[in-house]
């Protein structure tokens, strides 16, 4: 137990194993630590999810209070936030060195929602909890609404912001509406910053034709910048973008800022398992690259989402050994992570925030899996981008709770 101002912290390892359908097999470790105030040691669990898939939980800290919503779930609960497995303190995902292709692409089929909720039910009952909140933000909504299909019996209530899923559809319509909405995302862009327009097509025509590299020693490729639209669907996306794109391009700062980009060296679970988080059966094989629109060949100012494309392992030397395994898990067929019979008639009370405008989980899929669970009250607003629960944590946890418990 750890005493940090106005929070203590008490830390928990579990050892779970890989493949859930082998107890006796392979075994690896989650982590998560519990967040309290001092007076409130015994209140009820919200467990939190972050998003990705491939990123940690929060690191908390108080005044100010981090993540944001950390003030008002602390006046109802005590808070377990989890890395997910491969994440943070967990055991952790890299280069998988030492393993076949094959060896590699075994390993990461069980680093999905699926997994992880089973993985939260044994750290449920290794802490003697009868049943918890869960909070999932974005992935973690995924893995949410995959608890109240796996497991329901473990949750008290389910609460999901910008992370409603699509239930069985094909991969290609997903991928085709967030391009979509991402060349909506540049328009508006352009609109706002004009002369980025000239720079960015600077920017592309210079690193076609030299070698540009990177800190790191990575090349930075033409495709590798447009990639930097991922910011895009933040509140503050719009700015952290021009902000990188005014820099002087021979400028240290320029090449530091442009490199982390969708954050893939540190995080590799996020380009090894992104469309196959979308996969409720079936497989992937490359969808993002299948469908991207005509329009990016013919426009070169344009900037990609929160897409993975298979040259992103050669591009980002952090993904390179994985490469050969990123393309047996694109053509593995995946069975489904919901079951729609149990969803429809869920029990437990369940409430999801689902941005109207969301550049990253398409709005109308989202309302469509909220009308197939039973009971889930859906908030559909304007207000704000994916990042709504970071940037206005409290309002938003706070309107999702008076939802759960019809409050409101």
């Amino acid at each position: 137990m750890i005493r940090i101002p106005g929070l203590v912290l008490t830390e928990h390892e579990l050892e779970v194993p890989l493949d859930h359908s082998k107890p006796d097999g392979e075994r690896i470790t989650v982590f998560a630590r519990e967040v309290a105030e001092p007076d409130g040691l015994d209140k009820p669990f919200l467990l939190y999810l972050e998003g990705g898939p491939g990123f940690q939980a929060p690191r908390p800290t108080r005044h100010p209070s981090s993540p944001a919503w950390l003030d008002r779930a602390l006046q109802d609960f005590r808070v377990l936030m989890l890395d997910q497995r491969g994440t943070g303190r967990s055991t952790p995902v890299g280069s998988l060195d030492g393993m076949t292709a094959e060896q590699q692409a075994a390993y990461l089929t069980h680093f999905r929602a699926d997994s992880i909720v089973r993985d939260c039910e044994l750290l449920r009952e290794a802490l003697g909890v009868d049943r918890w909140s869960v909070l999932g933000q974005s992935f973690g909504g995924f893995c949410a609404t995959s608890y109240l299909s796996i497991a329901p019996e473990g949750l008290r209530e389910a609460l999901i912001t910008g992370g409603l899923p699509p239930l069985g559809r094909p991969v290609d319509e997903i991928y085709g509406a967030t391009f979509a909405r991402m060349l909506e995302r540049n328009r508006r862009y352009y609109e706002r910053y004009p002369d980025d327009r000239e720079r960015v097509r600077s920017l592309v025509a210079r690193l076609d034709a030299e070698d540009f590299r990177l800190p790191s020693g990575d090349r930075l490729t033409s495709r590798r910048l447009r990639t930097l639209g991922n910011a895009l669907g933040m509140s503050d996306g719009f700015e952290k973008l021009h902000y990188i794109l005014e820099l002087p391009p021979d400028s240290p700062a320029f090449r530091h800022d442009v490199e982390p980009g969708m954050g893939f060296a540190r995080n590799p679970i996020y380009a090894i398992i992104h469309e196959v988080c979308y996969a409720d059966g079936g497989a992937t094989r490359w969808s993002a690259a299948r469908v991207l629109p005509a329009e990016y060949a013919e426009t070169p100012e344009l900037l990609t989402g929160e897409h993975v494309f298979p040259w992103l392992f050669e591009d980002y030397s952090a993904l390179a050994p994985l490469r050969d395994a990123a393309e047996l898990l694109a053509a593995h067929e995946w069975p489904r992570l919901h079951d729609p019979s149990v969803l429809a008639a869920n029990e437990v009370p369940a409430a999801a925030a689902i941005y109207a405008e969301d550049l990253y989980v398409e709005r109308s899929f989202s309302e469509e899996t909220a009308a197939a669970i039973r009971g889930l009250r859906p908030w559909l607003t304007s207000e704000y981008e994916h990042n709504g629960i970071r940037a206005d944590g409290a309002r938003v946890l706070g309107r999702l709770l008076d939802l759960a418990r019809g409050r409101a």
